[in-house]
């Protein structure tokens, strides 16, 4: 009895072993063969992708010798836009030519390829960093407004050290996850304006600099920490901003996809949110916003070299506030620019069309 137990089992593990050995064998012949076909695809989508861009450039050189009408050349300029979506918004997305990756990520992870390879799990990291927008946009409201609370009804005006080096540090770790993501997405195939990236890679730098900051207490506290309280006024501000981009943005956003002009793992940002009537209340948000955030960085600069807080920290944190301020003031006219002249193309077609 024992000895055909033994032999049932000893027979249950040969098998298992060939099995094995099978699911191997078969495993190893599809993977070749979707390597060879993957290769296949990655090929025609490289040729698609320099055809798309091969025709956008001639279609630039005619208009530009006046050898192509302005009407057709809108109309092929949306077409070959409309075909970028279809195979970037698409299962062939995953064949098209990456991005490089950027330094910032191999600091960070290594030579690791952070490009997924379905679409359902690059749409879960847009959404991710979504979430991630829409947490941080409260706390960057909340946490400023209960360090000033405090400083008023608490710390009889003058902060302590402790919390507001605290959040610093929370600024240097949320924007060091803002950029990760960013760099991510763009790896995936997302439009993010390289500013925005900067603009973090500044932030990041500047949070890590005030982390060394010394927060003087008394005496003549408010004179010392003025620039401290204006920059948490700034970060108020910045948080309400924040909030009304969220919001709005992906309106936007979820519009162009409709009509061809954008890709679902785009990303929209404030100054082309929405509608007209929408930027109407956002454009004097951001425009105020940077004015006030370029104050605060001159304010600071006039404190160190009126003696007042002279360490390297106050002028290294003041030149980045003013480079930012200018920066996003830049890039949101710049912004606001491209979509006048697009509206102004739009209403040009449409009167041509009602014409005909």
């Amino acid at each position: 009895m024992e000895e055909s137990e033994t032999r049932r089992i000893e027979e249950e593990v040969r098998r298992a072993v060939e099995q094995a050995k099978e699911l191997q064998d078969s495993a190893s012949s599809l993977v070749a063969k979707a390597s060879g076909e993957e290769q296949s695809m990655r090929q025609r989508a490289s040729a698609l992708d320099s055809t798309i861009r091969r025709l956008r450039s001639s279609i630039d050189s005619q208009l530009a010798h006046k050898l192509l009408d302005p009407k057709l050349a809108d109309k092929l300029e949306e077409d070959l836009q409309k075909a970028r979506c279809v195979i970037a918004d698409g299962d062939a997305s995953a064949f098209l030519p990456s991005r490089a990756q950027v330094g910032f990520l191999r600091m960070f992870l290594g030579p690791i390829d952070v490009r997924a390879s379905k679409k359902d799990v690059q749409l879960k990291v847009k959404e991710e960093y979504n979430s991630y927008r829409d947490r941080t946009a409260l706390l960057f409201l909340l946490f400023p407004l209960a360090l000033l609370i405090l400083r008023s009804w608490l710390w009889h005006g003058c902060l302590p050290a402790f919390p507001v080096q605290l959040y610093q540090a929370w600024l240097l770790f949320l924007y060091t996850g803002l950029t990760l993501r960013e760099n991510i997405l763009r790896v995936n195939g997302s439009d993010i304006r390289p500013w925005w990236i900067y603009h973090h890679y500044c932030a990041m730098i500047m949070a890590l600099v005030s982390l060394t900051w010394e927060i003087k207490g008394q005496p003549n506290c408010a004179q010392k920490q003025r620039g401290v309280q204006l920059f948490l006024q700034w970060a108020m501000m910045q948080g309400i901003a924040m909030l009304l981009q969220n919001r709005y943005q992906r309106q936007r956003l979820y519009t162009r996809i409709a009509l061809g002009k954008a890709k679902r793992m785009d990303v929209v940002w404030g100054e082309t949110a929405g509608v007209d009537g929408q930027l109407w209340l956002l454009c004097p948000v951001l425009f105020i916003m940077q004015g006030f955030e370029a104050y605060v960085g001159l304010l600071l600069l006039r404190t160190a070299f009126a003696g007042v807080a002279s360490e390297w920290q106050v002028v290294f944190c003041g030149f980045l506030l003013v480079l930012m301020a200018v920066g996003n003031f830049v890039n949101t006219v710049q912004t606001l620019m491209v979509k006048s002249r697009f509206k102004a193309k739009m209403k040009k077609s449409k009167s041509r069309q009602e014409l005909n």
